[in-house]
C-alpha cells in the first residue's frame, strides 16, 4: 500500500532527521547568539541604569541651600533697616513641605522622567496600592509642583 505523497515512515524519518539536525544547531551556539544571554544582559544594563540615574547625592542641594540661608542671615541686618512696608507678609512665603510631599514630588519627578503621563495619571499612580501609596493630598500636591 502506498499513498500518494509517499512512504509516510521515509516522512516522519525525516522530519525528525530535520529537527535533531536543527536541535543540534541550536544546542551548538556559542553563548552570545543564545535568547537567555541577551535578556539576562539587557536586564543588567536596566538594572544598572537605574541605580545610577538614582544614587546621585543630594548634597549640591543641601549645600546651596545652606550658602543661601548663610547669605541670608548675613544680609538681615540691612533688610531691617528697610521699611515694613517693603517687606513680604509671613503668608505669602510659601510653608516648607513636609516629609510626605517631598517624597510624593521625588516620586513624581522620577515617573515623569520614565514616561511622560497627564496629570490625572500621575495622581492615579502616585495614590495607586500599586504604585507609592501616597495619600491624594500629598499627590496633588506632587502634581501641582511638577506641572
Amino acid at each position: 500500500m502506498s499513498t500518494p505523497h509517499g512512504d509516510p515512515e521515509k516522512s516522519q524519518s525525516t522530519r525528525a532527521d530535520h529537527k535533531a539536525a536543527k536541535a543540534y544547531a541550536k544546542a551548538t551556539r556559542p553563548w552570545y547568539k543564545k535568547k537567555r544571554w541577551w535578556a539576562a544582559g539587557l536586564l543588567l544594563i536596566i538594572v544598572i541604569g537605574a541605580a545610577g540615574g538614582g544614587a546621585g547625592s543630594d548634597d549640591s542641594e543641601r549645600t546651596a541651600s545652606e550658602n543661601t540661608s548663610q547669605d541670608s542671615q548675613s544680609e538681615k541686618p540691612a533688610a531691617q533697616e528697610k521699611p515694613a512696608a517693603e517687606e513680604k507678609p509671613a503668608a505669602e512665603e510659601e510653608p516648607e513641605m513636609t516629609s510626605g510631599q517631598e517624597n510624593a514630588l521625588e516620586a513624581a519627578q522620577n515617573y515623569l522622567d520614565i514616561s511622560p503621563m497627564s496629570k490625572d495619571a500621575l495622581i492615579q499612580q502616585l495614590t495607586s496600592s500599586a504604585g507609592d501609596k501616597f495619600t491624594p493630598a500629598q499627590a496633588r500636591y506632587a502634581a501641582k509642583k511638577v506641572y
